[in-house]
């Protein structure tokens, strides 16, 4: 299986949601099943039946974060010797041309995406569009509402 690209910030949360799967909500799903079950009839027991759908959920969560921890390849942007090139982890600076907008994006593996936070994903059209050109390129990027040119103003590796 191929290497997923993961920034050291988006490790560390996953490292953080595993350990409370395991170390608080496995353990109060145990103790929530543990109480449906002192209810008595199973069969009809709606708290049961939500506390072992949660454990389920739970389990799954845990074992989809621990494939993804192990597949991951974790990259330090502040380590980047890129020479002022867009790759994973870069911070860039855009400015889209037709607007005069300014916005600033890091390139951030599928689980760190957040665009309200300013990452996108490295599979995003504007990501695959960015990789590999310098400040001062301009790049033509396809978006729902037709394409959209953002000029690089700067590329960063914090």
């Amino acid at each position: 299986m191929s290497k997923t690209p993961l920034t050291i910030k988006g490790a560390e949360l996953l490292r953080a949601e595993l350990q409370r799967l395991k170390t608080i909500d496995r353990h109060s799903v145990i103790a929530a099943i543990a109480e449906a079950r002192s209810h008595g009839d199973l069969s009809e027991n709606a708290e049961y039946d939500a506390a072992k759908e949660r454990q389920s959920f739970i389990e799954g969560r845990i074992a989809e974060v621990e494939s993804k921890l192990a597949n991951a390849q974790v990259i330090d942007p502040k380590l980047l010797d890129a020479d002022g090139r867009c790759v994973f982890g870069a911070t860039v600076d855009l400015e889209e041309q037709n607007s005069g907008d300014k916005v600033t994006y890091q390139i951030v593996g599928d689980d760190e995406a957040d665009i309200k936070h300013g990452k996108i994903s490295i599979g995003s059209p504007i990501a695959r569009a960015l990789i590999g050109k310098y400040a001062g390129d301009v790049v033509e990027v396809q978006a729902p509402g037709g394409v959209r040119e953002f000029e690089i103003i700067d590329v960063r590796y914090e």
